[in-house]
């Protein structure tokens, strides 16, 4: 599924309620004295992770949002209702910013973190709170507060199991229809992927595995070349990387692409290069013989990290690339910040 990554929107607190001014008159209390209630609190608008979301599209369409006023007090000392909290729920992994200065203000990882992003305003009090032996009957009461507003960014970091990376063309969408239901956009020219996708693939009858297809990059995107480090920030969060390479191509200008991408995760992040790497050779359906085959797993076979040869295209070499994401999957790099990647499994019907 295509999905939607950044996000700007507006959100207003409530506004507290007037205290009220009031004085007790019922029959034989000649002298009753002030009675008015407080005005209550207005309500907060708090964001929420879900994991049931995997997108922002919600904030495609309305992009202010407002929580409830707090009612002013009244006589015989009776506070005004709380106003309702306005809670907005945003996929696991997003971080909210503030949109003017751009400082981080919450990184919600977990399902159920929560921020409030703007405090409602506190109630007015009573005339009763003004009371005293030299002003019996008062007749001032406080306003109630403003609730806080301002504007929002929320960036969404996607949380998967795999992150799909290559130079553009070198089939990561047709290689997602093959391991998930997904369906992106699938042409014979570069860039066509022009949003990151999600897929699901069925490991077992227990376990899903997440994948994420992040548009193609090319050399320099670490500096905005391309599309730039707007799509590579969704590496950050996946356990293992998958690294596609053209195997179409003749050794050493596959190896070259395959350097190209090392070195942009190492400009963009060292830190990308210590997970679970995993290089799969494609499109080898396109080379004349086996020979061909051997002598490009020959130039990748260095040991630094695990090659598989595959044809997204035709299914071959699909089982032993399953098998080795199984493999992967099962035990973080040494290091690894459990928390700051957490292992997602979609439950059976994720989309």
């Amino acid at each position: 599924m295509a999905l939607i990554d950044e996000a700007k929107f507006f959100v207003k607190a409530g506004d507290g309620g007037n205290g009220s001014v009031s004085f007790r008159r019922e029959k034989f209390v000649p002298k009753g004295g002030p009675d008015g209630g407080d005005g209550g609190d207005g309500g907060s608008v708090v964001i929420e992770a879900s994991t049931r979301l995997l997108s922002l599209i919600d904030f495609k369409y309305r992009t202010h949002f407002l929580a409830e006023n707090g009612t002013s007090g009244q006589g015989k000392k009776m506070y005004g209702r709380k106003g309702k909290d306005h809670t907005l729920q945003v996929p696991v992994g997003s971080i909210i910013r503030d949109a003017e200065t751009g400082e981080m203000l919450a990184d919600l990882v977990r399902e159920g973190d929560r921020f409030v992003a703007a405090a409602g305003g506190t109630g007015g009090r009573g005339n009763v709170h003004f009371a005293s032996s030299r002003n019996r009957t008062p007749r001032q009461a406080e306003k109630g507060r403003p609730g806080e507003e301002r504007w929002l960014r929320v960036e969404l970091r996607l949380l998967a199991d795999v992150g799909l990376i290559g130079l553009p063309n070198s089939g990561k969408s047709t290689l997602l229809t093959r391991l998930s239901a997904a369906r992106p956009k699938v042409a014979a020219y570069p860039f066509t992927t022009l949003e990151p996708h999600l897929g699901v693939l069925r490991l077992d009858e227990h376990r899903n595995c997440i994948i994420a297809d992040i548009p193609g990059l090319i050399e320099g995107a670490h500096r905005g070349a391309g599309l730039g480090h707007k799509f590579l920030r969704h590496v950050e969060r996946t356990k293992v990387l998958l690294h596609l390479i053209d195997g179409s191509a003749a050794p050493e200008a596959a190896l070259d692409d395959y350097t190209v991408l090392v070195n942009e995760l190492r400009c963009y992040d060292p830190a990308l290069l210590d997970r679970q790497r995993l290089v799969v050779l494609n499109k080898i359906d396109l080379l004349p013989d086996l020979d061909k085959l051997q002598e490009l797993q020959t130039v990748f076979n260095t040991g630094e990290t695990e090659v598989v040869a595959v044809s997204a295209l035709t299914g071959e070499g699909i089982d032993e690339l399953i098998r080795s994401l199984v493999r992967l999957l099962k035990e973080p790099p040494a290091g690894h910040d459990e928390e700051a990647s957490p292992d997602l499994l979609a439950e059976e019907g994720t989309p």
